[in-house]
């Protein structure tokens, strides 16, 4: 831990942690940042002018990054009999009906990323509650993992969709990539997301929408983005 100290240290030396960046600019000092022995995540956290406590100013939904995450995404499936195949053909690591919600109940490994149920389970998938909630992979018709169409859902998240939510301090946290991709790359995926956060603004939500915007590698340090300059910092012809 203490050799990850100094390269967090000697990392946050390298560049001004008060000022914001173009978003091309601060994406490359996250790249250079990056110093790992393993291939970084790049994720990004949008500070939104929401109050969190109220249920007409929530933040939900899900977004399809250009280029994916360059993660490994595991999908459980929550189907009845005649969706399994579907299911599987599409990618699914895990797939059942009521015995799988009976195991997951029952103490079984939650060894996947996303959940999608079809419509018609959902009676049963609302019993693991306490088990799915806290780790945020309770099925959502908002998120598009509650659907009639399981194998098309599969595809999309496997391909690199995402689902994003505001947390209770009204911050959206969202994965952009990895340090591997080329600034480009992540800049695209950013711009997407960025997009769909701004889309998603509730009507309820008074005054300044995007507080500020900071991204960072898994173990390097936070970079602002200069969010007064969104627009033109997204803008492919920059």
């Amino acid at each position: 831990m203490s050799g990850h100290g100094k390269k967090y240290r000697e990392a946050s030396q390298r560049y001004d942690k008060q000022a914001p960046y173009p978003a091309v600019q601060a994406l490359d000092l996250v790249k250079t940042l990056a110093s790992a022995n393993f291939d970084e995540t790049v994720d990004a956290v949008f500070k939104l002018g929401i109050d969190p406590r109220n249920a007409d100013q929530l933040v939900r939904g899900t977004v399809s990054l250009p280029h994916g995450t360059g993660q490994d995404v595991r999908v459980a499936v929550f189907a009845p009999a005649d969706k399994v195949q579907e299911a599987e053909d599409a990618g699914a690591d895990l797939v059942g009906g009521p015995e799988l919600v009976e195991t997951l109940q029952g103490g079984g490994e939650l060894n996947f990323d996303v959940a999608i149920a079809t419509p018609d389970m959902m009676a049963e998938v609302g019993k693991l509650g306490r088990v799915l909630g806290p780790r945020g992979l309770m099925p959502n018709p908002k998120a598009g993992t509650v659907t009639p169409d399981v194998g098309k859902a599969v595809e999309e998240f496997k391909a690199g969709r995402i689902e994003y939510r505001n947390d209770r301090y009204g911050n959206v946290h969202t994965v952009v990539g990895k340090a591997s991709f080329d600034v480009e790359q992540l800049r695209e995926n950013l711009s997407t997301v960025a997009g769909e956060v701004m889309r998603a603004r509730p009507a309820a939500t008074k005054g300044r929408y995007l507080r500020s915007l900071t991204i960072s590698s898994t173990m390097g340090p936070g970079v602002k983005v200069d969010t007064s300059r969104l627009e033109d910092s997204f803008d492919p012809a920059s």
